[in-house]
């Protein structure tokens, strides 16, 4: 079997939700061992997002949003606010490289476990701190939610149909998703520095930063003109033509035709030559500031044949085009399957469920998920044992109500 990347790297998830699993889960694809630390009573808020659920063959249900974030992990459940719980995480972190967190400023200094803290008793640490607005500035305090990320960095404005519409949320958690890839590539990087000078580092990103970086286009266009750009639908902001058309069988499809090659190819597909060297539409600036009339031209042109029928055209000319694909039509893709962007997994209670593959391909590497998602508190015991915990501290941390397992649930 080949060798994961980080084998031997230890993991702390002290994250919850979104930003912070999609940071952990990044690493533990990666090879690393990833221990998710979920707060008692309830564990991570993701596991009560329901509907969707698995349901396993005894009648069993696990919230499908926690299952796809949380793949690859160790279960621990602990209550930080117990003395027995700063004691296990203290143990936790005697043998750990990274420590990830996403809580509300302030939350883990009052612990025990912030960053100057922890520094001070275990300098190789890397500590990864994700916040909604990040730890300096007016917004410091500000808690973390996509919705407000996408408003405030700007993406919602520049997201929907036109301007004069409802502003409209990006479908996915753009900033959630991206910040937890920023805090996967800092904690790397911290990796790298730290295998040559032996000390951690505070890594740390934000939603809001994550969703700035998302307006490279448009923030080029303010930058240099003083002028905010507004939605344009499925539209580039630079390049034209570059956007969905509808066809004759009520299909959309998207078309890349914005250089001058791929525009004079896609004009000769579409049997209409004349556009080639219209004035309006001659140069790709031509076309973007007529952009309102050739939009009306080639969707008139494009609604003369079925999808299938012009995505054949346009591949066998090399001009770039696909299908515009629901969520189950890109699952059951075969360039999806065939990457392994969707694989299974086992589960304790529910058998072998289906999640997301990992897109990291390295050669001569594993990478992707080797285990399922953990039950709340799954691997708590072996956790407490690999951590040097007697049995009668280990009966202890129950009985005090620091730790849980799926057997032993604790106190509600």
């Amino acid at each position: 079997m080949a060798r994961s990347l980080l084998d031997g790297i230890r993991v702390v998830d002290l994250t919850h939700v979104m930003a912070g699993p999609t940071c952990t889960q990044l690493l533990a694809d990666l090879g690393a061992e990833v221990v998710k630390v979920e707060r008692l009573p309830d564990g991570d808020d993701s596991r009560r997002s329901v509907p969707p659920t698995f349901r396993g063959p005894d009648g069993v249900e696990e919230s499908a949003a926690f299952c796809i974030m949380n793949r690859g992990k160790r279960g621990l459940a602990l209550d930080l606010k117990t003395e027995g719980g700063k004691r296990v995480l203290g143990r936790l972190l005697d043998r750990a490289d990274v420590l990830v967190e996403n809580y509300r400023a302030g939350t883990l200094e009052r612990l025990g476990f912030g960053w100057p803290q922890v520094r001070e008793r275990w300098p190789k640490l890397v500590y990864c701190s994700i916040t909604g607005f990040g730890r300096t500035g007016p917004y410091a305090n500000k808690g973390g939610f996509d919705l407000v990320a996408q408003a405030m960095s700007g993406i919602m404005s520049i997201t929907g149909t036109s301007r004069g519409e409802p502003p409209v949320k990006c479908g996915p958690p753009l900033t959630d998703i991206g910040a937890g890839m920023l805090a996967a590539v800092g904690i790397l990087a911290a990796l790298v520095e730290r295998a040559t000078t032996g000390r951690g580092r505070l890594v740390e990103t934000s939603l809001f930063e994550a969703g700035i970086l998302f307006t490279y286009w448009q923030s080029a266009i303010a930058l240099a003109t003083g002028t905010a750009p507004g939605p344009l639908g499925s539209a580039h902001p630079l390049s034209a033509p570059y956007e969905a058309f509808p066809t004759a069988d009520g299909r959309w499809i998207v078309v890349g035709g914005a250089n001058q090659a791929n525009w004079r190819r896609l004009c000769a597909i579409l049997e209409a030559p004349q556009l080639a060297d219209d004035p309006r539409f001659a140069t790709n600036a031509q076309r973007m500031a007529n952009l309102g009339e050739l939009r009306a031209i080639l969707s008139d042109l494009f609604r003369r044949r079925p999808a299938a029928d012009w995505l054949a055209r346009l591949d066998e000319a090399g001009v770039p085009a696909g299908p515009v694909n629901d969520i189950t039509e890109m699952l059951a893709d075969p360039q999806t399957r065939a990457r392994k962007m969707v694989v299974e997994v086992e589960h304790a209670t529910l058998g072998r469920i289906p999640t997301l593959g990992c897109p990291i391909k390295v050669e001569g590497a594993e990478t992707g998920p080797r285990k399922g998602p953990p039950r709340l508190g799954e691997d708590t015991v072996a956790i407490l044992e690999a951590c040097g915990f007697a049995p009668a501290e280990i009966e202890a941390l129950f009985a005090e109500g620091a730790v849980a397992s799926p057997e032993r649930p604790g106190p509600r």
